[in-house]
């Protein structure tokens, strides 16, 4: 290729592919969180959700003022050329083997103290505010 020529970039996986990846590695993670890491707007990010969730790919569940994420690993492909494969193939061949309890795969272990104490207060490292005076200079 010439220099000054843009080149065109592609990725195997789709839009809806990269979210269902993002909510296999954390069923709680946030719209906005889906939206930064696939490089899309947190609408198109609601927008997949909403679709996989119509087509039965996920199961979307409301938890206090956020929403948890469980995949159905045995959803069949949509296209015809996959559509003797499911879902929990593709995030199989990702390293991303569905938990046998959510359908789900989270990437890192928590302790369990670390989920009791978020489960008592109702908040996350996202929700917690600096205390003391607010500053008025903003």
């Amino acid at each position: 290729m010439s220099e000054g020529v843009a080149r065109r970039t592609w990725t195997f996986l789709t839009n809806h592919g990269h979210v269902l990846v993002c909510l296999a590695e954390d069923p709680g993670i946030r719209g906005r969180d889906i939206a930064a890491r696939v490089g899309i707007t947190e609408r198109a990010a609601q927008s997949i959700i909403a679709d996989l969730v119509a087509e039965g790919y996920v199961t979307r569940t409301r938890v206090g003022r956020r929403n948890r994420y469980e995949i159905h690993p045995d959803a069949p492909l949509r296209h015809p050329i996959e559509r003797g494969h499911s879902v929990g193939e593709v995030l199989v061949s990702l390293s991303l083997p569905p938990g046998p309890a959510t359908g789900t795969a989270p990437r890192k272990q928590r302790h369990p103290a670390a989920d009791t104490a978020t489960a008592q207060n109702g908040a996350n490292r996202h929700d917690q505010r600096p205390s003391g005076p607010p500053n008025r200079n903003r």
